[in-house]
């Protein structure tokens, strides 16, 4: 059996009075994250986790901001390209492990959806999903919630 390890790391500005999508989940705040898809932070991250640990490049190589197919798309369908893209190459994946870091609103919450949206769009158990959230202590672009940053880790394996 191969098994091999990817990294991912996704930002994005917030702006007022936008949705805030999180993990397949609408998070109610007055504030949300801006981008060319549905600005899905964690599922961006993801997705670059598992693309680089298969070493298929980027989300961005896969699913260009500038690509009007891909204007306002749900990330969850972007993370399902990204699955079917891994799988043709023979990998499965064994296990994510994701961290939000933003000021508000409360994350723990929504994360056991998060995890079953996540579990159901990439086909495995939700006990091998890990999300957490921390703050950044009212420091910097996030503490003055100006942006959203996600990192996430995987394991993909071939036999």
């Amino acid at each position: 059996m191969k098994i091999k390890v990817g990294f991912g790391f996704d930002v994005h500005q917030l702006k007022d009075n936008h949705p805030f999508f999180v993990g397949g989940v609408n998070l109610e705040h007055h504030r949300g994250a801006f981008g060319h898809s549905d600005a899905d932070v964690l599922l961006h991250a993801i997705c670059d986790a598992l693309l680089g640990a298969a070493n298929l490049r980027d989300i961005g190589f896969h699913f260009k901001n500038t690509d009007p197919q891909w204007k306002g798309i749900s990330s969850i369908v972007l993370l399902k390209e990204t699955v079917k893209l891994i799988r043709e190459k023979g990998w499965e994946i064994g296990n994510v492990d994701a961290m939000l870091c933003l000021e508000a609103p409360k994350i723990n919450p929504h994360i056991p959806k998060m995890q079953e949206n996540i579990a159901t769009a990439i086909d495995i158990s939700i006990e091998d999903i890990s999300i957490k959230a921390t703050t950044n202590e009212q420091m910097g672009f996030i503490g003055r919630e100006e942006g959203v940053v996600a990192y996430a880790v995987c394991l993909i394996e071939k036999q």
